[in-house]
């Protein structure tokens, strides 16, 4: 055995050892995910309060707090936290908290190491959309041979499943 069952680098051509995961896993990945984007959202969102606080002061009893011209940069800030969250742990390692829990783990497509940032971005643009018209981009991964999303294709990404780590 020349490599440790716990090495998760992808060999240089997937084989059947490296499978692709299948839909409900990804969507399985996807819901712990989203309890990790809920507790950044709501970070977010009391610091974006605390300073709207801060410069336009304590609204009055019964009064909503009010953003002004502010909201729509609260709003795209949000947005590009989010994408941040993403491109960071797949930048990093591939994988966010919710991959890493169900053994997934992303790849440049050509060069089966760690994606680049553009390719990130180009998935966190791309994925939501894909969600969007009722799951159609992850439906499609049933329709390639190769088992990719449409997603996996337009940013030249790949999702692998990893081995199982033995228990000690």
């Amino acid at each position: 055995m020349t490599t440790p069952a716990s090495d998760h680098t992808a060999p240089t051509n997937p084989s059947p050892v490296y499978a692709t995961p299948g839909l409900p896993r990804r969507l399985a990945a996807m819901v712990y995910d989203s309890l990790l984007l809920m507790a950044v959202s709501i970070l977010y969102g009391a610091i974006a309060v605390g300073i709207n606080l801060l410069i336009n002061g304590t609204p009055a009893t019964g009064e909503r707090v009010s953003w002004g011209n502010w909201g729509i940069l609260v709003f795209i800030g949000w947005l590009l936290t989010l994408v941040l969250f993403f491109c960071y742990f797949w930048c990093k390692s591939g994988q966010t908290l919710g991959m890493k829990t169900w053994r997934m783990k992303m790849f440049d497509d050509n060069k089966m190491q760690l994606p680049s940032v553009k390719q990130c971005m180009i998935r966190c643009v791309c994925a939501p959309v894909s969600l969007l018209l009722f799951g159609a981009g992850y439906w499609l991964m049933y329709a390639f041979a190769d088992r990719q999303t449409l997603h996996d294709k337009i940013s030249n990404t790949r999702i692998l499943l990893l081995s199982k780590e033995p228990k000690n």
